[in-house]
């Protein structure tokens, strides 16, 4: 993960498949609802044009960033839906437009960006690389509850990499947030990827390990998708314990999907 070229032109490329998706829709489509609560189409695209917004404002003025993190702890458990719903009211052209642009304008800034740069964000700061994994992580599982409006079903690809391993890399936060103390015992993360090969995170020694489908541990830690529903497996406390708690991205602990027999 250290060329950060790779993840960049990854999330470029994971960008375009979910533009593919909305580009053509109509007015009504964009008001579909989405398996998140009060989210529709609209709030999906407006959530990651805010996103993109909000890294493009880290990456190039941390002042003015600063600022809009204390809004942000000051009112945590709304501030994400209140950008989502003030995108939502624009005009579905306009909104495209906006997505599209801010991400483009991003792009640019991550690549002018000085080697070892790091910038603020919502929990630790970020490098180039980070900060493009992160966006890449979310425009996927944004990208994936659009696809669930529509009953669509994506094929999988290598860019899955970059969600496990921020998910992985997340593990200890997803217990902090939480107020949970971290597990001190390393787990071994096995996880099959799209085109059959293996990827290995942690010592292969390790007592503790998960293992599965590399689309279900990316579900999973994005919260697309319920434990139950999905084959990842635990072996070990900690690791189990994990798997109930995943969470990838920054911010308050989510409350995840329903399994699928409850709904």
């Amino acid at each position: 993960m250290s060329d950060p070229t790779v993840v960049l032109d990854d999330l470029r490329s994971e960008s375009d498949e979910l533009d593919r998706l909305v580009g053509e829709l109509s007015a009504d489509d964009w008001a579909r609802p989405t398996p998140a609560p009060r989210w529709s189409i609209a709030h999906q695209i407006a959530h990651l044009a805010w996103t993109d917004a909000a890294a493009l404002l880290a990456v190039t003025d941390a002042e003015a960033f600063a600022v809009e993190t204390e809004k942000a702890f000051a009112a945590p458990y709304s501030f994400v839906d209140e950008g989502a719903e003030q995108g939502a009211a624009q005009p579905p052209a306009e909104l495209l437009a906006r997505w599209r642009e801010g991400r483009e304008q991003l792009q640019k800034a991550l690549r002018a960006a000085p080697a070892g740069s790091r910038f603020p964000w919502y929990g630790p700061p970020m490098s180039v690389a980070s900060t493009a994994t992160g966006r890449l992580m979310e425009t996927w599982a944004h990208g994936q509850d659009i696809a669930d409006a529509f009953g669509a079903v994506r094929e999988p690809t290598d860019r899955l990499r970059h969600v496990a391993y921020i998910g992985v890399r997340a593990r200890d936060y997803a217990f902090g947030v939480r107020s949970l103390t971290p597990p001190t015992a390393p787990i071994r993360v096995e996880l099959t990827a799209p085109g059959g090969e293996m990827w290995t995170y942690g010592p292969a020694e390790a007592e503790q390990k998960v293992s599965g489908p590399a689309l279900d541990f990316c579900l999973l830690v994005t919260q697309r998708a319920h434990r139950a529903d999905l084959a990842v497996r635990a072996e070990g406390e900690d690791a189990d314990r994990w798997l109930d708690i995943a969470q990838a991205f920054a911010g308050p602990a989510g409350p995840g999907r329903t399994p699928k027999e409850a709904r």
